[in-house]
């Protein structure tokens, strides 16, 4: 019989330490399970219980039912059988504040569920939830509609007191296999402690240490493959890991490391006794992390110890690692680099771009039309336009951009992909025949070409099919697989918010553009005072507020106008008309430019009182309007708010006059002024708006000078002016708008006007009439002689009768014929219906019936009644065709 290991005996040593270690290890280990079992145990009730929510919430119909006048009769037989089929204790459907409509148990009914407001909010959740009607592990999730609104809810659950059942029906069989092996791990112990005592012959641990100094490598690295080396290169010991790496010989020992089969590499390194640190090395089909370490005994070279691990799966995972985290960083770069400008077209073809050459060979984008103009994609998406294609070359056999590709037959990977409404892999196109049958020649040629994979993937916003796109693939890498949907569908949704956001914006700003383009006048009214040209260019931003106009006025005279609204988009656009209005409605009053500024910012400082409420004002927007003169080359303007105009003299000189500066328009509080100056004839005056002038990169002062610079040239028309304005100050991406108007003055020559005045006295009057009959017929004007003679026999006989010295006619021949009357009196005539027994009041209804327009304005001195007549006598009022009667007669009528 062999005795028992000494206590003092390494044999002794072992089997106490063993026998401790085992009770210590079988004691946490049966712990361990326990715990293990019963967290197993409820993270298994939290998953079931979850995915039972929400696939109830998700299931069809549950969202319409909850909307309905009683959801318990619809949705309480559904949640029993959704019940008793998934194992759990109880499906409860309850609304957005947490009333049960359904329940395992009836009574609950109708009560209301504590703690749901996290998924009332959106959040699936699930929880150890304590308290009435019963502790339980639940889970709670949200049923959204079509909207993504919350409309219900949704707990199922499964009872805490039946999650223990199950770890205490665990726990005997737990206990049992602790306690047996205790045995095993005891009787093992002494087994070994017995085997050690007969090899070691009962040593201690001194005399094992002196033993075990060769093989104590080998005892570290048991779980590795190990290879002890001599100094002369020859293999001393090889574990059975290293000779299954390494495919070893069984008479390996003692061989020179050049004489094992190992690989060049790994012959190498052990020949040349260097340390290596997890080195890959490649053994057969296996990929080696090797470590090397020199060993040295008394000072002396004794060789080297090489560990050895097989990496060949890591290597596999690392690989997979590597694919994912490249994928990670296209998503990334796909979220910054796609959708950085608003252009719909722009926006697919950065989608193009990120997926080249990365993810695939070839990417085309289809879009609808619709969505390229900016309007809603329309219900049907059988025809598409090809808006981007990119690829690694340029020979490719796809059809280019701007065709119209149909998707006429169901079977193609393209119509599916838009009737499921996920992507779709056709992972080998050569054996593929579905595909074919969209455009045979065409599929026949992309075959010829070497693309063999596709994956085709919707491009959906909002639930709505916006477009397409198709990712290829060439013979040159490996096919798209499974994995490959899910990357292609993250990248197609991606990209299709930023479309969508773009078409949206491209909708906006069309509606915009247009809104502010029928607002802008579209021809310059037709007028002989100066030779107008305009630029108007809206900013990249949007449209904005700036306009310009022309207005005829009367006595040949023209008014140039030009503004600015702050802000940029609809509101501006629409504030811009009706600034616009206002002006054109005002001007017809024949005001000053001072005074009709003054009216304007009444209007505004009105209107944004009574859209205080709305939150939207137009305070801030500015003016700048001129009234120009051609008979006697005078001009006079005023300004709120507005940068100054540019004069440019016949010999190119240029000028910024003075122009008093007025608060914008709205402010109110003070009168504004205006600047007069006398303008000859060619010269140019430069009306615009300080998006011109400012931008990022300069500022106003910078600006005037440049604008002076390209002025400064005599002799060019105002169309080339306003080309080489733009030329020398547009900024390449303009963040204001700019609207530019260049006015070339012309003067009316001397035999055009004639002019005389009128003593106060009625025998007066058949002189003047007299005087402009040889006038007009000078001018070869005699169709409309008489007309005018009546006219100018009711103007002056109510200017002696009415009016105040001195009085003075004059007849100005441009477009039409202007005679004017005035005097110092600001006394205005009204038009009015005389009554019969009225002894006058009819003068000025006989120069409204025969007078195209007439009209009187207020000067400094006085006031001046105006009449226009055309050139012809086409139409002379009314008895135009009778006989002239006496104009005598008329000379005694009254106002």
């Amino acid at each position: 019989m062999t005795p028992g290991p000494k206590p003092r005996s390494v044999a002794g040593q072992v089997f106490a330490l063993q026998a401790l270690i085992v009770v210590l290890l079988v004691a946490v280990g049966a712990l361990a399970l326990v715990l293990q079992a019963r967290y197993d145990s409820q993270r298994d009730a939290r998953n079931r219980t979850l995915a039972v929510a929400e696939a109830f919430a998700r299931a069809p119909g549950v969202a319409a039912a909850l909307l309905a006048p009683d959801p318990t009769a619809l949705l309480q037989p559904r949640a029993e059988a959704v019940r008793r089929a998934s194992g759990v204790d109880f499906v409860a459907v309850m609304g957005v504040d947490g009333t049960r409509y359904t329940d395992s148990r009836p009574e609950l009914i109708g009560q209301r569920a504590a703690d749901v407001t996290r998924a009332a909010a959106g959040e699936s959740f699930t929880e150890v939830f304590t308290g009435e009607p019963s502790d339980a592990v639940r889970a709670v999730v949200p049923v959204r509609n079509e909207r993504g609104t919350v409309v219900g809810l949704v707990g199922t659950g499964i009872e805490v007191r039946n999650v223990a059942e199950v770890v205490e029906g665990q726990l005997p069989l737990l206990l049992g296999a602790a306690a047996g092996a205790l045995v095993l791990a005891t009787a093992g112990a002494a087994l070994v402690s017995r085997r050690l005592l007969r090899q070691t012959r009962g040593l201690g641990p001194v005399e094992m240490a002196r033993m075990s100094e060769h093989h104590e490598a080998v005892l570290h690295a048991v779980r590795e493959g190990v290879l002890i080396i001599g100094p002369d290169r020859r293999l001393l010991l090889a574990n059975d890991e290293a000779r299954r790496l390494l495919d070893l010989p069984p008479d390996a020992e003692q061989k020179h490391v050049g004489e094992l089969g190992l690989a060049p590499g790994t012959v190498e390194l052990l020949e040349s006794g260097r340390a290596a640190t997890d080195e890959v090395h490649l053994a057969g089909d296996r990929l080696l992390a090797v470590n090397v370490r020199p060993t040295t005994t008394q000072g002396r070279d004794s060789g080297s110890v090489m560990t050895l691990r097989d990496t060949t799966e890591l290597a596999a995972l690392t690989g997979r690692a590597e694919v994912a985290g490249g994928r990670l960083q296209l998503l990334y770069e796909a979220g910054v680099g796609i959708g950085t400008t608003l252009d719909v077209v722009r926006t697919s073809e950065e989608l193009s771009e990120v997926a080249v050459p990365r993810f695939a060979e070839f990417v085309t984008v289809e879009l609808l039309d619709p969505v390229l103009n900016g309007d809603e994609p329309s219900g049907s998406y059988s025809e598409m336009r090809r808006t981007a294609l990119h690829g690694v070359r340029s020979d490719q056999p796809l059809q280019p951009v701007g065709d119209l590709i149909r998707f006429v037959s169901p079977r193609t990977p393209m119509a599916q992909a838009l009737d499921g409404g996920h992507a779709v892999l056709e992972a080998d196109l050569k054996a593929a025949h579905g595909w074919r049958e969209h455009d045979p020649e065409g599929a026949e040629d992309a075959l010829q070409y070497g693309i063999t994979s596709l994956i085709a993937a919707p491009l959906q916003a909002r639930g709505v099919v916006l477009g397409l796109v198709n990712f290829w693939r060439t013979d040159a890498s490996e096919p798209f697989g499974p994995e490959d949907l899910s990357f292609a569908e993250e990248l197609a949704a991606r990209a299709a918010v930023s479309i969508d956001n773009a078409r949206r914006y491209t909708r906006e700003h069309t509606m915009a553009v247009t809104l502010q383009r029928s607002l802008l006048p579209r021809v310059l009214p037709e007028q002989n005072a100066v030779d107008v040209a305009y630029r108007y260019l809206p900013a990249q931003s949007g449209v904005g507020g700036d306009w310009f106009d022309v207005i005829p006025l009367p006595g040949a005279r023209v008014a140039l106008v030009v503004g600015d609204v702050v802000g940029h988009g609809l509101h501006a656009a629409a504030t811009m008309g009706r600034l616009r209005t206002a002006v054109h409605n005002f001007s017809t009053l024949d005001l000053p430019p001072d005074e009709l500024l003054g009216h304007l910012d009444e209007l505004v400082a009105r209107i944004d009182q009574d859209e205080t409420r709305d939150g939207v004002s137009i305070t801030g927007a500015t003016c700048l309007y001129a009234v120009y003169d051609p008979s006697t080359g005078h001009c006079v303007m005023a300004r709120a708010g507005h940068p100054g105009p540019a004069v440019v003299a016949p010999d190119g000189a240029v000028d910024f006059p003075e122009v008093p500066p007025g608060l914008p328009l709205g402010l109110g509080g003070m009168p504004y002024e205006s600047a007069a100056m006398t303008l000859p004839e060619a010269s140019s005056l430069v009306l615009f708006t300080d998006g011109l002038l400012e931008d990022r990169e300069r500022d106003l002062e910078s600006g005037l000078a440049l604008l002076r610079a390209s002025l400064a040239h005599p002799g060019r028309s105002p169309e080339q002016t306003c080309a080489d304005v733009l030329h020398s100050l547009l900024p390449q991406e303009p963040t204001d708008d700019i609207a530019l108007l260049v006015a070339r003055t012309r003067r009316l020559e001397a035999e055009q006007v004639a002019e005389w005045s009128v003593p106060s006295d009625p025998a007066a009057v058949g002189t003047v009439r007299n005087a402009g009959a040889r006038q007009l017929a000078e001018w070869g004007l005699e169709e409309i002689a008489f007309t005018t003679e009546l006219i100018l026999s009711e103007l002056v006989t109510n200017a002696i009768r009415y009016g105040g010295e001195p009085i003075r006619v004059r007849l100005l021949r441009d477009r039409s014929l202007v005679c004017e009357v005035s005097d110092s009196s600001s006394t205005s005539p009204h038009l009015r219906y005389a009554a019969t027994t009225d002894e006058g009041g009819r003068g000025l209804f006989l120069v409204a019936q025969f007078a195209e327009r007439w009209g009187t304005r207020y000067t400094q001195r006085g006031k001046v009644i105006w009449a226009e007549l055309p050139l012809t006598g086409a139409a002379q009022g009314p008895g135009a065709a009778g006989p002239e009667p006496d104009l005598d007669a008329f000379e005694g009528l009254a106002w």
